[in-house]
């Protein structure tokens, strides 16, 4: 049987979705307390490997088993030995053909940035935190280039290992509320870095040291090495994966607006 989760968690306590040596991971902790329910082995797969520090509100994972369970007992088996920062929402079997990685079809990510003088306490490590007064029309502004089909080698890790730096972005929306400034970004699938590379050359233009052209001139390059800074991991959210309606997935969680 092939068995599809949705997992939020808050990313500060770890090294990123995927296993490190070094420290604890999601994927870690979930395959972990998944086998404790299964009462052997689990390997998982992930739509999306998040970095350290990113969260998510609504990651997609399968697995495949030959012990029977209820959806209930996965869900809640697993949670009673998970970590306060992660949480199963719900599981459901599926057919062999789907694959949390290959048949998702759209993802969504939020950048939140909280813009004031003063350091954050309560939205440490939640939001990125920016002293320099933004100008969010002039980051929308920006941001209009980069909708659309386009090479993204300039907003991607000189690390990347995807085969092609071509994505097509389908929305990139810049808004305010109050002191926080978003950003939503959903495309066919992102490249590392992408969301972070896009946010650091969007802030350097809300803050008056660029002028918005900069982000299409950064695309033309198709050069990481000339692009802009990448910005820090709090503030990103996994908040959504979209699949084909044959597999029909539960509903998955949104954030507020304001989260």
């Amino acid at each position: 049987m092939r068995i599809a989760l949705a997992v939020e968690y808050d990313g500060s306590p770890f090294c990123g979705w995927q296993y490190q040596d070094h420290s604890p991971s999601v994927q870690q902790h979930v395959e972990k307390a998944l086998s404790k329910v299964a009462n052997q082995p689990v390997r998982i797969v992930c739509a999306g490997r998040t970095d350290s520090g990113v969260h998510a509100s609504a990651q997609v994972i399968h697995f495949d088993t030959e012990v029977e369970r209820s959806m209930h007992s996965w869900v809640f088996g697993a949670n009673a030995n998970l970590p306060d920062s992660i949480s199963l929402l719900w599981a459901q079997a599926v057919s062999e053909e789907f694959h949390a990685r290959f048949s998702a079809i759209r993802r969504r990510y939020r950048y939140v940035i909280l813009n004031r003088r003063i350091r954050p306490s309560l939205l440490a490590r939640r939001a990125v935190w920016e002293y320099r007064p933004l100008d969010e029309v002039r980051m929308a502004e920006a941001a209009s280039y980069l909708i659309g089909e386009h090479d993204f080698s300039s907003y991607r890790a000189l690390a990347c290992q995807a085969k092609s730096p071509v994505r097509t972005l389908h929305k990139l929306d810049v808004s305010r509320q109050g002191e926080l400034v978003i950003l939503e970004l959903e495309a066919n699938a992102f490249l590392h870095h992408m969301v972070r590379n896009i946010a650091g050359v969007l802030m350097t233009i809300g803050a008056g040291e660029q002028e918005p052209l900069w982000a299409n001139e950064i695309l033309n390059l198709r050069d990481r090495t000339l692009g802009g800074v990448t910005a820090p991991a709090g503030g990103l959210y996994l908040t959504g994966v979209d699949y084909p309606p044959e597999f029909e997935l539960p509903e998955l969680s949104r954030l507020p607006m304001v989260w």
